[in-house]
């Protein structure tokens, strides 16, 4: 059994562990992507397969909750059975998943397949840092970190344009469907490659897997968020009210069941007893909060940029570049310079940014109307850039700073696990931010702009009202939050931009 320490490249110094290094990166870019070229492309999705509103909130949310169901799990098959072994395992079920999704002909289907190209980024995406440890000595795993870094930072901002494009294109007549067939040749590639350099390892003393526990929390979840999401469409059935409120009994059977895996073998899904730590609870809550803000925005955007203003896909793509830009510069200021000298200050004057972005958007789509032109959409999109620039990459270590050494890795799979949960809640309470305030009838009487414009500064208020919980938490993160050794959004997905 090898072990992170003990990998044949990493001992000898093969030069085989940089194409290792570059095929765990394409996958990752691969994953990031992915999760942020979708949302441009959602009209085109609805009108090609005639897809409804809930369902276009379950092509992302289907995919973020089976993620983040998976995750923990995921890490735990690749030390058991071997990270290399899962990694193929996750990027083989990936490609075909992208397949699936690219040749649905039918909502349902393509909702099926989201969710299955969720479930296997879950096994795929936890293996990387792991094959980093295990095929570089550890004098080098800070160049490596750095490029992770920039992966994150070129993901962000490449996918919306590279879904805009493609989707403007229609290659071949194909609409959106390029958006995932695009996967293809790159994980066929990735795969060939990855079973000549990547390496095997193990963990010496793996945790075992807590199955139950994953179904009972991904049971809870779906109780929640199915009758959440398609209620509006449904008038709000009573059933839809008994499974909401049928959901809390089921996640405290899940603190039951976590607490007495605890007991019997020690490897509890969820270590509650980090929650004893007061600044990472706060923080868990902080990751959960800003992944609702970040869900409800990003869906509510594409909708009113695309639909409510009827820009095409290019135009509402490009748009977005000054917002993309603002995350990646702040982002590395607030690590290198600010995080350093002012501790958790930045974090909140990061959340404070977004929330000024957010009502100067609001205020900007009032006065200038239908009218509206993307460079007027610059300076508030920079403002929220900044915001969430000045929040993603330290939020993680400062989240775990106080949580003792021998528990980070269990707290780092749970912080990752909190951000993709908040990301699917907020995209299930669309149905209530955004299209309960959707005036149908005036879109039926043609003004479609006008009803998705408010709908749309409806969606925003939430969205202020949500950053502020995400300040008041933040008081509880510890002050002097340290720098991160890693870089933020190596080992996580950043919020779909």
């Amino acid at each position: 059994m090898t072990t992170a320490n003990d990998s044949p490249l990493a001992q000898d110094g093969d030069r085989r562990r940089w194409l290792a290094l570059a095929v765990v990166m394409t996958a990752s870019f691969m994953d990031l992507v992915d999760v942020t070229i979708v949302n441009i492309a959602m009209p085109s999705i609805q009108k090609d397969i005639g897809a409804s509103f809930s369902v276009l909130q379950w092509i992302t949310e289907g995919y973020a909750l089976a993620f983040a169901a998976g995750l923990i799990t995921g890490g735990r098959l690749g030390d058991i059975y071997g990270r290399r072994r899962i990694f193929l395992l996750g990027m083989s079920g990936f490609t075909l998943a992208s397949m699936l999704c690219g040749i649905a002909g039918d909502p349902q289907l393509l909702v099926a397949a989201r969710v299955f190209q969720g479930a296997t980024a879950a096994l795929m995406v936890p293996q990387v840092l792991a094959i980093v440890h295990a095929t570089f000595p550890a004098h080098e795993r800070g160049k490596v970190f750095g490029m992770f870094g920039a992966v994150v930072g070129l993901g962000a901002v490449s996918g919306p344009i590279l879904g805009a494009l493609l989707t403007q294109w229609n290659l071949f007549g194909l609409e959106w469907r390029p958006i995932f067939l695009v996967n293809l040749p790159v994980g066929i590639a990735g795969l060939l490659l990855g079973r000549r350099y990547i390496s095997e390892s193990k963990a010496p003393r793996a945790l075992k897997l807590d199955l139950p526990g994953v179904v009972l929390a991904t049971g809870g979840l779906l109780m929640l968020l199915y009758p959440l999401t398609q209620g509006r469409e449904l008038g709000w059935p009573l059933w839809g009210n008994l499974c909401m409120a049928g959901s809390a009994p089921v996640f405290v059977a899940f603190v039951a069941y976590e607490r007495y895996k605890t007991r019997r073998d020690g490897s509890p899904l969820v270590e509650l007893s980090l929650f004893k730590v007061k600044s990472f609870a706060a923080g868990i809550g902080v990751e959960v909060a800003f992944g609702i803000a970040c869900g409800i925005f990003f869906l509510i955007w594409t909708l009113y940029m695309q639909i409510g203003l009827g820009w095409s896909p290019l135009r509402a793509g490009l748009t977005g570049i000054p917002f993309s830009i603002a995350v990646s510069a702040a982002a590395g200021v607030s690590v290198q310079k600010l995080v350093p000298r002012f501790g958790r200050k930045v974090l909140q004057a990061g959340a404070v940014s977004m929330a000024v972005g957010v009502l100067l958007y609001i205020w900007e789509t009032e006065h200038f109307g239908l009218g509206i032109k993307p460079w007027q959409m610059a300076l508030p999109l920079v403002v929220m850039g900044l915001g969430m620039g000045l929040i993603v990459a330290p939020l993680t270590e400062a989240v775990i700073a106080e949580v003792p050494r021998e528990h980070s890795g269990s707290a780092s799979g749970l912080i990752n696990t909190t951000q993709q949960l908040g990301n699917a809640v907020g995209l299930g309470l669309v149905s209530v931010v955004f299209f309960n305030a959707l005036d149908e009838r005036a879109v039926a009487h043609g003004r479609a702009g006008e009803a998705f414009a408010a709908a749309f500064r409806h969606g925003m208020w939430w969205v202020a009202g949500v950053l502020g919980v995400v300040l008041l938490l933040m008081f509880a993160l510890p002050r002097k939050a340290p720098a991160a050794e890693v870089p933020a959004g190596a080992d996580m997905e950043p919020a779909a931009v």
